[in-house]
């Protein structure tokens, strides 16, 4: 299954194990935004990593979106390329 995830987190440690740890399953593809190809079992493990690393109590919040192939068919990029990723790493 193909995912768009995007992830808003407070602490900077946070962040970065965050962004690991999406890294490790897909690509990076703008500030905070990752699209992601994995099976059921990988998501569910995923999702499991992921909320090990934030805070929900300091409003940190990771969405995850399931992309039809519909729907991978008709995204469009407009704009400047990504930034490089050591832009984000903080």
């Amino acid at each position: 299954m193909r995912l768009a995830v995007t992830y808003d987190v407070h602490d900077d440690a946070n962040r970065r194990r965050v962004y690991r740890t999406l890294e490790s399953y897909g690509a990076w593809k703008q500030y905070s935004v990752f699209e992601l190809d994995v099976s059921e079992s990988e998501r569910v493990e995923l999702e499991d990593k992921l909320e090990s690393h934030i805070e929900p109590a300091d409003g940190d919040r990771v969405r995850l979106y399931r992309l039809c192939n519909s729907c991978l068919g008709a995204t469009t990029d407009l704009g400047s390329d990504p930034p490089d990723e050591q832009s984000n790493v903080i």
